[in-house]
């Protein structure tokens, strides 16, 4: 038990600020407050230890606790809180009214920095995570770097929440922006999908196991779908949406990470840096789009009103914050390809859409056939290709589909299963995403961290696209039903090339 304890210690942060800058607002309380509860459970949080929240609203630090208390008793894995561990972790928990445009606030976080300074004799890492809309990056960084709170680039960092940029200009611009005041090396662009348990072992699941990896690629691969779909609509994120839509929402980010870590060459080290020139090894080999082919390659999508789980839903186009003209897609489906060694000829199938028949993030990887069957017709009659899924959410684990003779007197053969669960597998409670990636902050580990050149290559690939369809809006919009599997469009997309999009749960009683 001490050798445990002492190895807790030696992996811990140093003494650590975090000035969340919307600290009242539902990322924080959402999100990023249970995940740093769980984090002091687990005993992960530096002895010394601080959060300054930075907020409009009129709120002393005990409101300020009451307020997140309740966020963490809704939305924490665990429940509801212990109240003396939550009095134990609430400490920790400060807030300071103002404005983010305000010099007083950048004064107070100075002062409270060297205060704390002089109490833990130690030097302060500072991280300044900016849990607010996209109009106050650059009024908060400008600021930021102004007061000359974060010189020091070994022990200040800063966090970015999505949407990176709205397009490649204006992601450009704010990468500037950032660099005036910040080296790369201090910037943590998030992605919360890179968080999840399941993403996190796809690295693990390629590179540490040797049967895989010598067939991860053209010769023996035929297609990989990822397909990240969801019942609910858009729910209170009308305006955003309206901006954003599914391409740039989904495929820009969480959707063509997942590709990058399907996709990418097998890094030299785990090194933060060495992991992210691989990511950005494939973007770079993505094919471009040709204008007059866009159509062939992707097509979008609006939910009509239908019925989800026995309840009818209005359609998106009367939702709030919706215009009731609005072309806005909130599905979208492309087709990619590598044009590498490893890659060339395979069909990477994307998909994501709102009010769709399940909640599912689910790559599925399907092998070619057999060169050639040996076996007689009747055999074969159940035959289906071998596929690996890995399924991300709701029900995480890894399922792989492979031929096998039934039992009996004659030569038949049907599919089986090999699964991994991973709630079955491990009785501990699995991190949410938000616990791996403050940790990583707070460790200065940015492996699973977006970088200037990887966020631009991505919008880079997609702009095409998006020209194209603002160019020409759709005709035909709402063009699924709410609880339909999407578009017809998308089925012919995938049609054209002999295939069909899969939906494989992790075992036959999953939905």
């Amino acid at each position: 038990m001490e050798s445990k304890n002492l190895i807790m210690e030696q992996i811990k942060a140093g003494p650590t600020i975090i000035i969340i800058f919307g600290a009242t607002g539902d990322l924080t309380w959402r999100k990023l407050t249970p995940a740093l509860y769980n984090l002091y459970l687990d005993n992960w949080l530096p002895e010394n230890f601080y959060v300054l929240g930075i907020g409009h609203n009129d709120l002393d630090d005990t409101k300020f606790r009451e307020h997140l208390l309740d966020g963490v008793n809704k939305f924490s894995r665990r429940g509801e809180t212990n109240k003396n561990e939550w009095d134990g972790f609430s400490r920790f928990l400060n807030y300071y009214k103002g404005e983010f445009d305000d010099i007083n606030v950048y004064q107070y976080i100075e002062k409270k920095i060297q205060e704390l300074k002089s109490l833990w004799k130690s030097p302060v890492n500072r991280i300044f995570y900016m849990a607010v809309p996209p109009q106050y990056f650059n009024v908060i960084t400008t600021n930021i770097g102004n007061s000359q709170i974060a010189r020091d680039n070994k022990i200040s960092r800063i966090v970015i929440e999505k949407p990176f940029g709205h397009d490649l200009e204006s992601a450009q611009s704010l990468n500037k922006q950032l660099h005036n005041f910040f080296d790369e090396c201090q910037i943590y662009r998030i992605d919360h999908y890179l968080g999840k348990e399941t993403v996190q072992n796809i690295l693990a699941f390629r590179f540490a196991n040797a049967m895989f990896e010598p067939i991860w690629n053209r010769n023996y691969i035929e297609q990989v779908q990822i397909t990240v779909s969801e019942q609910l609509g858009v729910e209170n994120r009308g305006n955003y949406y309206e901006t954003a839509g599914a391409l740039r929402d989904m495929i820009q980010n969480h959707i063509l990470q997942l590709l990058c870590l399907i996709a990418m060459e097998p890094p030299v080290s785990f090194n933060a840096d060495e992991v992210r020139n691989r990511k950005v090894d494939v973007l770079n080999a993505l094919r471009q789009f040709k204008t007059e082919e866009i159509r062939k390659f992707a097509v979008r999508g609006q939910y009509g009103e239908g019925w989800i789980q026995g309840k009818k839903v209005i359609d998106y186009r009367h939702e709030p914050d919706v215009k009731i003209n609005s072309n806005k897609e909130t599905f979208a489906a492309v087709k990619l390809y590598i044009d590498n060694w490893r890659w060339q000829g395979v069909p990477f199938y994307l998909r994501t859409g709102k009010r769709l028949d399940e909640t599912i993030s689910v790559i599925t990887i399907q092998f070619k056939p057999v060169p050639h069957q040996s076996f007689p017709a009747e055999a074969a009659e159940n035959w289906q290709p071998n596929r690996l899924v890995l399924n991300i959410q709701p029900n995480m684990g890894i399922r792989l589909q492979f031929q096998a003779k039934q039992p009996g007197l004659e030569m038949l053969l049907y599919p089986v299963d090999m699964l991994f669960r991973y709630n079955e597998s491990y009785t501990s409670g699995t991190p949410e995403a938000y616990e791996t990636l403050l940790l990583d902050i707070m460790q200065g580990d940015s492996t699973l961290f977006m970088r200037a050149d990887q966020v631009e290559s991505a919008w880079d690939i997609l702009m095409p696209i998006i020209r194209a369809w603002e160019k020409n809006p759709p005709v035909n919009f709402p063009n699924y039903s709410s609880g339909t599997q999407g578009p017809q469009d998308a089925e012919a997309l995938i049609a054209a090339d002999g295939n069909n999009w899969l939906i494989i749960p992790l075992a036959k009683n999953d939905k």
